[in-house]
């Protein structure tokens, strides 16, 4: 049985709190307990205003800290700051003093122990010699002034923070720590600083004979000679004054004269030399020599055309001289323009094309054409004659007929049409070695001879067993021909993998057959023939398929025998996509559609 318990068993201090009869509400009260709904202050003991002092503080302590904490201020800073005397006052005196006091001076913000820069901070004189050595900016953005970047918010933008509690800068200085930081990952070559030094002595040494040679001459028009190309290219000085001095070059094509060599017709020697660059970011679609110069470009759905220096010597071979990018322009042919080769002319999948002078570095976009418009919708095959008067554009497809555009390659003013009466359009075309005149062949096998100085079609005729024609090439120009355009060897490549080669020397002096028999047709490619070219002495021809890996044969002439010791089965080739051979006939360029450009030089 439970006990009750006792009076004498309650902690002392400890009050019984009876539960409140709904009966005796109305009785007097006086006396008892009210409950918690009593507004009355209880009385605190010793220990409870002990812990309240220490958790709270009391009037006192506040006014001693606020005391101490002016003292410190006005001693260390210098401030005029109002002096508090607390004491003896009474609480309304103290308040009338504290009402005068500003609210930054009541409250301090504990921002907790002083930082040390992350970094070292850079100087007043750092920042004018960073400017100084810096080119002085052609343009300044205002808005640069004005934007705010936060570098805490971004933790990839927390490196660029000099304190470790900087937070806002602008868009200069974010501008400038982010150069800061990039060359602090990338240290600037020492090939530059010495480029930067041969430049700068260069200049100095033009600047010295112009003043000497042209004592009034405006030293504001010494940069217009200099090319506008991308300013991450490798070339450090103007291709402009690159082709102005041959000197600059190693050799030209046309300065070593040599006696003519003679390739054996069982066996050739191939000798693989280093790559021209690097890979390029796409498939290149065109590739050509300079005619005088040992210069390569290319070009591809990239667009952008990458001029190099042929020099396979070491220890810098092949380098990368220039490139000019054009923005959305996929490019599809690439050429110089003869006989000098000093314009480039590309074109892609457009209405317009494109003309590169090399000598000032101007590029022109051309884009409006004075004849029948309508009939040339896309600009992206073309050829220039080699005297370089003309240019010929594949246009539009007519029903049952194809159509070729004769323009002014200066002016680009319409010359004339040729027509070749063929289903499927315009396979291919190529100028007549004269440049007078060219040969346009139809994809079912129709061609017709049409001469420039006439302007109509002088002779027709058809490909022997030619089922889907693909590609046209003409070559053999001073090797004995008497024929039309004085070209003596015609190559046809067909879908079937079959290239026919006609000899015009047995045509006749002017003549053109109705029905020429090919000298050999060659058969030992099995897919489309999508490329053919001859060497210019003569004596080569190449035909390759980008259809299949490693697809490419080389053919000696006149006895067209195929070499059976080149290519190989190790041979890298790849799917070829263009090809080229240069104008000594000595080196041999094959671009794949990895980007990469093989050279090979040819020994006799």
């Amino acid at each position: 049985m439970a006990r009750r318990p006792k009076e004498s068993d309650r902690p002392k201090g400890a009050t019984t709190i009876q539960p409140k009869d709904p009966d005796l509400m109305d009785e007097d009260s006086s006396g008892a307990f009210n409950g918690f709904d009593s507004d009355e202050d209880q009385d605190k003991n010793s220990i409870e205003l002990e812990l309240e002092k220490a958790v709270f503080g009391d009037d006192f302590g506040f006014h001693e800290r606020l005391q101490h904490h002016c003292i410190v201020k006005d001693g260390l800073a210098g401030s005029t700051a109002h002096r508090i005397t607390v004491g003896d006052s009474t609480e309304g005196d103290t308040q009338d003093n504290l009402r005068d006091i500003a609210d930054a001076d009541l409250f301090v913000l504990d921002s907790g122990p002083s930082v040390k820069p992350l970094v070292q901070a850079p100087s007043d004189a750092d920042d004018a010699g960073d400017s100084a050595d810096e080119p002085e900016a052609v343009w300044h953005d205002s808005d640069d002034d004005r934007i705010v970047v936060s570098l805490q918010a971004n933790p990839r933008l927390r490196k660029l923070r000099i304190y470790e509690d900087e937070d806002l800068v602008n868009g200069r200085q974010y501008t400038k720590r982010l150069r800061r930081q990039f060359e602090l990952l990338n240290p600037v070559p020492l090939w530059v600083g010495q480029s930067r030094a041969k430049r700068k002595t260069d200049n100095d040494l033009d600047h010295h004979n112009n003043n000497t040679a042209f004592p009034d001459s405006d030293p504001d028009t010494s940069s217009e000679g200099e090319m506008s190309v991308d300013s991450d290219q490798l070339s450090a000085p103007p291709l402009a004054k690159l082709l102005q001095q041959p000197g600059a070059l190693l050799s030209s094509e046309t300065d070593t004269p040599r006696g003519k060599r003679k390739l054996r017709p069982e066996v050739i020697d191939m000798q693989r030399t280093k790559d021209v660059g690097v890979a390029q970011p796409s498939a290149i679609t065109s590739l050509q020599f300079h005619p005088v110069q040992p210069l390569l470009i290319s070009s591809g759905p990239a667009s952008t055309v990458f001029m190099h220096h042929v020099a396979p010597q070491p220890p810098n071979p092949n380098p990368l001289l220039t490139s000019l990018h054009i923005h959305s322009t996929p490019l599809f042919t690439t050429v110089f323009q003869p006989p000098d080769g000093s314009k480039i002319l590309f074109a892609g999948r457009r209405r317009y094309f494109h003309s590169w002078n090399l000598s000032t570095g101007r590029v022109d976009k051309i884009s409006r054409l004075y004849g029948p418009r309508s009939e040339q919708k896309s600009m992206e095959r073309f050829k220039i004659s080699p005297c370089g008067r003309w240019m010929g554009l594949v246009g539009s497809r007519r029903r049952g007929a194809g159509l070729i555009n004769v323009l002014d390659a200066r002016t680009s003013q319409w010359i004339a049409e040729v027509h070749v009466e063929s289903n499927g359009g315009v396979a291919d075309f190529e100028w007549w070695g004269d440049g007078e005149g060219m040969t346009v062949i139809g994809k079912g096998g129709e061609a017709v001879e049409w001469d420039g100085r006439q302007r109509k079609v002088v002779g027709r005729w058809i490909d022997e067993g030619a089922v889907g024609t693909t590609v046209l090439a003409m070559g053999g120009r001073g090797s004995g021909a008497k024929g039309i355009g004085g070209d003596r060897w015609v190559a046809v490549g067909s879908t079937s993998g079959v290239v026919n080669v006609y000899d015009r020397k047995t045509w006749g002096s002017g003549k053109v057959l109705s029905g020429p028999k090919p000298c050999r047709a060659f058969d030992q490619l099995t897919t489309p023939i999508s490329h053919l070219a001859f060497s210019p002495d003569g004596q080569l021809m190449v035909m390759a398929s980008r259809w299949k890996r490693d697809a490419l044969r080389l053919v000696h002439l006149p006895s067209c025998t195929v070499y059976k010791n080149w290519p190989t089965s190790s041979t890298p080739l790849g799917r070829i996509t263009a090809l080229a051979i240069n104008p000594k006939s000595d080196l041999l360029a094959v671009a794949n559609e990895q980007g990469k450009i093989r050279l090979w030089e040819i020994r006799a």
